[in-house]
C-alpha cells in the first residue's frame, strides 16, 4: 500500500485505519519507513551537505527514499527498506533500476563508504562529545 510521503499531512496511525489487515495488528511491531527515514536524516544531517526524505518518489510502509548530497558535492538517492540502505541513483529523486549497490545496515556505514568528509565530520563530532563528557565528569 502506498501512502503520501509527507508525515505532516497524515496522522501516524493512518495505515491502520485504511487497511483492515493492518488494523488488527495495531500495537504490533510495524515499521513506517517514512518515520525511519526522517530519523536517519536527523541523525546525520550535521555531517553531510544536504539530506532530506524525497517528496517526489513513492513512499510506502516498507520503503522510503532519501536524497543526500555529501560534503564533497556528489548527490545520491538512497533507498531505505527492512534490508537496510543502498544507493539507487546518482542524483536527487533519481532511481536507476540497473543500480546494484550493496545494502548497508546503517546510514553510518553507507556514508562512511561514500564520503571521507563524512567520516571526518563524524569523528570530530564524536571527539567533541567525549571531551564534553570528560569536562562534565571533572566538574
Amino acid at each position: 500500500m502506498e501512502v503520501d510521503c509527507n508525515p505532516v499531512e497524515l496522522p501516524i496511525n493512518t495505515i491502520y485505519d485504511s487497511d483492515p489487515e493492518l488494523r488488527d495488528m495495531e500495537g504490533a511491531d510495524v515499521k513506517d519507513m517514512r518515520l525511519e527515514a526522517e530519523a536517519v536524516v536527523n541523525d546525520v544531517l550535521f555531517a553531510v551537505g544536504n539530506m532530506f526524505v524525497s517528496k517526489n518518489l513513492p513512499c510506502a510502509v516498507d520503503m522510503a527514499y532519501i536524497n543526500v548530497e555529501i560534503k564533497e558535492g556528489t548527490k545520491y538517492c538512497l533507498e531505505l527498506t527492512d534490508a537496510g540502505l543502498r544507493v539507487v541513483g546518482f542524483g536527487f529523486d533519481q532511481v536507476d533500476e540497473s543500480c546494484c549497490s550493496q545494502y548497508h545496515e546503517t546510514i553510518y556505514s553507507l556514508l562512511d563508504s561514500l564520503s571521507p568528509a563524512y567520516r571526518e565530520a563524524f569523528g570530530n563530532a564524536l571527539l567533541r562529545r567525549l571531551e564534553a563528557l570528560k569536562r562534565d565528569g571533572q566538574s
